[in-house]
């Protein structure tokens, strides 16, 4: 934590102002509002990625800027596609075409707004696809890991895709997909694999391990599998969790909505979090590892919205119960961040 306190949170928010000030001047309404707000609501998104970048220290300078550019696409795409003025899903398929060429540098850049009205951004998307690309060529381990990032990029991409269509289309087009990946993943279930497509965390610690230049090719599909389904799962259930409430007054799609009740919900979190950490444990840096699964844990359940929703506040108690001093630990510091953020 003194890493990311003294380290990390700096550059991350000097990086944030940057594109910031590159959104501040996109030409079209539209879009500047949408690259604008994405920055404001979800800083939060670019600083809990960048605490892969405290895990080496000296590769910061290509870690914090990448998994910046890359956040930041993936929430700017996210506003654009959740208040969109286009319902269609090719329009949306083709934003999201950025970031596959982000993470692949050999890519020619897209024309991404191709199918919407809203054109000119001044460069915004374009430079931040670009900043992704420089900052892969200069991890040495690339090229071993980059297989995996794609794999886990085109997920992402899917679920982007079928969840932001049309309300009465999107839970047959979601099941459609789960159909065709059933088969490799038989221990959860359709709305738990599609939780898990929603995270970035497994990208940014495919990032971190290409950082290392004596990076074994025997290690990289164990950190693919430990962080998914399971450690990406358990992040993006545990924020489905906390926003149910307003998930179901927004009309929203709401992936934990879909257990049987909160007794299922609690059992099912606790089960993930179970496996996360036994895939963690097989993991080099194990205990790394585990710091970010009690860290999702304290950050999530201490927010806010938890206090105010008393079923969730149940499930929240329920997965604290006999937590382990590294949890009480970020649970305190999340606290304060929000306070003083």
């Amino acid at each position: 934590m003194m890493r990311v306190y003294r380290y990390v949170l700096p550059e991350v928010r000097e990086q944030l102002r940057y594109w910031r000030s590159i959104a501040e001047a996109i030409p079209d309404r539209e879009l500047r509002k949408q690259a604008i707000d994405s920055m404001t609501s979800k800083q939060f998104h670019c600083e809990g990625g960048a605490v892969y970048a405290a895990a080496n220290l000296e590769m910061r300078h290509v870690l914090i800027p990448l998994i910046v550019a890359f956040q930041t696409i993936s929430d700017y795409l996210d506003n654009l596609c959740d208040r969109s003025t286009s319902m269609d899903p090719n329009d949306f398929r083709m934003l999201h075409q950025s970031m596959l060429d982000a993470v692949d540098p050999a890519e020619p850049l897209h024309d991404y707004y191709s199918l919407r009205a809203e054109q000119e951004d001044g460069g915004y998307l374009n430079g931040l696809v670009k900043t992704c690309q420089a900052s892969l060529k200069l991890l040495p381990s690339y090229p071993l890991v980059a297989d995996h990032v794609r794999q886990l990029v085109g997920l992402y991409c899917d679920l982007q895709v079928y969840k932001h269509i049309r309300h009465e289309l999107r839970e047959e087009a979601l099941l459609a997909w789960w159909s065709r990946h059933e088969s490799r993943f038989q221990a959860i279930s359709w709305n738990e694999f599609a939780a898990a497509t929603g995270s970035t965390l497994g990208v940014f610690m495919l990032f971190l391990a290409a950082s290392n230049p004596s990076l074994n090719e025997d290690a990289v599909a164990p950190i693919h599998d430990a962080y998914f389904p399971y450690i990406c799962g358990l992040h993006i259930l545990l924020d489905y969790l906390i926003d149910q409430e307003e998930d179901e007054i927004g009309g929203d799609l709401n992936f934990c909505s879909y257990y049987r009740n909160m007794d299922q919900t609690v059992e099912r979190i606790a089960a993930i979090v179970l496996e996360a950490r036994n895939k963690a444990n097989l993991l080099e840096h194990p205990a790394f590892h585990r710091m970010i699964i009690e860290g999702l844990l304290a950050l999530y359940l201490s927010d806010p919205k938890v206090s105010k929703q008393k079923q969730v506040k149940q499930v929240s108690r329920e997965l604290m119960k006999g937590s382990p001093l590294t949890r009480i630990f970020f649970f305190i510091n999340s606290v304060w961040i929000r306070k003083t953020s």
